[in-house]
């Protein structure tokens, strides 16, 4: 039998993308899991487009925020609620492909691993192809990591029933790192990417990816406030993130041969 996949989508104001992004879990050829999504205090009609799935499906379920609270403490809500024995996430602007979890979780099955991850392909704001594939490592270490984000949030999943659920502190950006470096370190495993593109990540304007600014700041607020590095020892790491995201993850993310 397929273990139950529990899967923690974030809204706010998502009425744009959130149809085709459920959608795309609906088509998934691995069929036990739970679509989990935390409405953080949308002021469109995300909330209505989503409870029309919720009563045609009984493994979609809404939840709400009492108040706009941010990333970080909405999934932390959705993980409260996972009943899953894999965690996985997917924002609501994102699109999963179909075998995405069928082939990660067979794989996590077969190789008893803890955390997984794959490649992912770049689209814009309007789901355009941006003919850009950013590759995954083969093999993820924390120490690698630590230097880096090189999991995609949308395709990253971790076994909640050994490593436990993992919560992450409440900052701005960056959480998902902080969530993903707690798993890496946890896992006494191997954590392997799996080399396909399993997704699509849509490039907003205001992404990480795109304000390279706000990369460094709140990369900077990973290191100090949420591993509660010292100064002088975030500083350090931040040289050595920038090294890493400049000459070496850099040339993770290709060129997709022409069709």
């Amino acid at each position: 039998m397929q273990p139950l996949v529990s899967i923690i989508t974030p809204v706010y104001n998502a009425e744009k993308f959130i149809s085709q992004t459920i959608e795309t879990v609906l088509s998934q050829t691995y069929t036990n899991w739970e679509l989990i999504l935390v409405d953080d205090g949308s002021s469109d009609n995300s909330l209505q487009i989503i409870s029309k799935f919720t009563a045609a499906h009984k493994n979609i379920f809404l939840f709400k925020n009492a108040e706009n609270s941010g990333a970080a403490i909405t999934r932390n809500r959705g993980m409260e609620e996972a009943k899953g024995k894999y965690i996985a996430f997917l924002d609501a602007d994102d699109i999963w492909f179909p075998t995405k979890l069928d082939k990660q979780i067979g794989m996590m099955e077969a190789k008893h691993l803890d955390v997984s991850f794959s490649s992912y392909n770049l689209m814009d704001a309007e789901g355009h192809s941006l003919e850009k594939k950013v590759k995954a490592l083969e093999q993820l270490t924390y120490k690698k990591l630590l230097k880096c984000n090189y999991v995609g949030n949308l395709t990253g999943i971790y076994n909640a029933q050994t490593l436990g659920k993992i919560y992450t502190k409440n900052l701005r950006k960056r959480q998902d790192w902080l969530l993903w470096l707690a798993a890496v370190k946890k896992t006494k495993q191997p954590v392997l990417g799996i080399q396909e593109s399993l997704a699509n990540y849509r490039l907003q304007s205001d992404s990480m990816s795109a304000n390279k600014f706000g990369l460094i700041k709140y990369n900077y607020s990973v290191y100090k406030t949420g591993l509660q590095f010292s100064t002088v020892k975030s500083l350090y790491y931040m040289v050595l993130f920038l090294y890493e995201y400049l000459f070496v993850k850099s040339k993770n993310t290709i060129d997709l041969p022409k069709i």
